[in-house]
């Protein structure tokens, strides 16, 4: 499975950034898709999930405010972060788990200014 991470950049707090990963590859297992970020000199954490049934859950930091959705036919998730504030900067990763294989994506760059 390859993760390709898209859709960072630079935002004004308050504003809002799509996130996009494309899975590829042996992708019919997949069961589990997450979203990570690291914010600069901070341990990398969870924010967000959907399983194949379409259910979500959340950090309680970014709940209400970023959404996490998939498009089967495209095998991509997204995750669409609105009402950025300063503290969501930071590397943002998509990741999945096949068996005992895990998967990252490279990373993308997200940086929210005042």
């Amino acid at each position: 499975v390859q993760l390709q991470a898209s859709g960072g950049g630079l935002v004004q707090a308050g504003g809002s950034l799509r996130l996009s990963c494309a899975a590829s590859g042996n992708t019919f297992s997949i069961n589990v898709m997450n979203w990570y970020r690291q914010a600069p000199g901070k341990q990398r954490e969870w924010i967000a999930l959907i399983t194949s049934g379409d259910d979500t859950s959340y950090q309680a930091s970014v709940k209400g405010r970023f959404t996490i959705s998939r498009d089967i036919a495209k095998n991509t998730v997204d995750l669409q972060m609105n009402s950025l504030k300063t503290e969501d900067t930071g590397v943002y990763y998509c990741h999945t788990v096949q068996g005992l294989a895990v998967y990252w994506g490279q990373g993308t760059l997200v940086t929210v200014f005042q």
